[in-house]
């Protein structure tokens, strides 16, 4: 993992996103120094998840302005995506439940060499990819000594806490200069949501800008609101009925 990379300045005014249901959000500015922690708050449904997925490049947004980077979006989404990594976004960049931690993790260190270009080969690589590996769970805050069965431990016994570090790890593995989280804290005990921000804030920190959806904050974050100006018919399932569209319904892409 690359620790070295500087993290991505973001910068927006009035940006938003209208989808085939109306508006996920709009009239959203935010200023952030490279290496800052960004808090999206606000209701169900208010464009919480979109807006990750906006900054990231992988939704278009359709008013406004906003840089990444350096980068202008939508005009460089593109090269957005591949200075930033999103985790533990339902639909988008979800855990296998069947697929071991370790699996996982060898699975996302290949990737990685396959977009760069350098297929794993040899003592060399195999050395290069655990310590890639190592790296990633350091950062994540994630010991596999701690999980049931180590990393042949599945993603479905894994507490909550631990999954969301997982997918962390899974992020944060080939440096992105912005790590986009979602649902930081949901359904976890007060101590784990804790954690879980201490995790961002370390990360922040440590030169990565961190913006992430959820409730409890940290009071040094930079908080973002999704606006209350966007209209938009909520998706209507059993059980979710004040749940946001689902974000691949009109995003650029799938994964990461």
């Amino acid at each position: 993992m690359d620790t070295t990379r500087q993290g991505a300045a973001v910068n927006a005014r009035g940006i938003g996103v209208e989808g085939p249901r109306g508006w996920a959000f709009r009239g959203v500015d935010i200023s952030a120094d490279p290496g800052a922690l960004i808090a999206v708050q606000g209701p169900s449904g208010s464009g919480r998840t979109c807006l990750l997925l906006a900054l990231t490049g992988r939704m278009r947004i359709t008013e406004g302005q906003a840089t990444v980077a350096g980068f202008p979006l939508p005009k460089r989404m593109g090269t957005v995506r591949g200075r930033t990594a999103i985790a533990h976004v339902p639909g988008v960049a979800d855990l296998e439940p069947a697929l071991t931690v370790g699996e996982h993790l060898q699975e996302q260190a290949l990737l990685g060499r396959r977009l760069k270009g350098s297929l794993p080969w040899g003592r060399r690589h195999k050395e290069a990819t655990r310590a890639l590996v190592e790296a990633a769970l350091t950062a994540a805050g994630l010991d596999p000594a701690t999980l049931p069965k180590g990393l042949r431990t599945t993603v479905r016994d894994l507490e909550r806490i631990e999954a969301l570090r997982l997918s962390i790890a899974l992020a944060v593995m080939h440096g992105p200069q912005l790590l986009a989280v979602d649902d930081v804290d949901l359904k976890l005990s007060p101590p784990e949501r804790t954690q879980a921000w201490q995790l961002l804030r370390d990360l922040a920190q440590a030169g990565t800008t961190v913006v992430a959806a959820g409730s409890d904050a940290p009071a040094d974050a930079l908080i973002v609101h999704t606006a209350t100006t966007a209209h938009r018919t909520p998706t209507q399932t059993p059980g979710n009925q004040d749940k946001e569209e689902a974000p691949h319904a009109f995003a650029e892409t799938g994964r990461a």
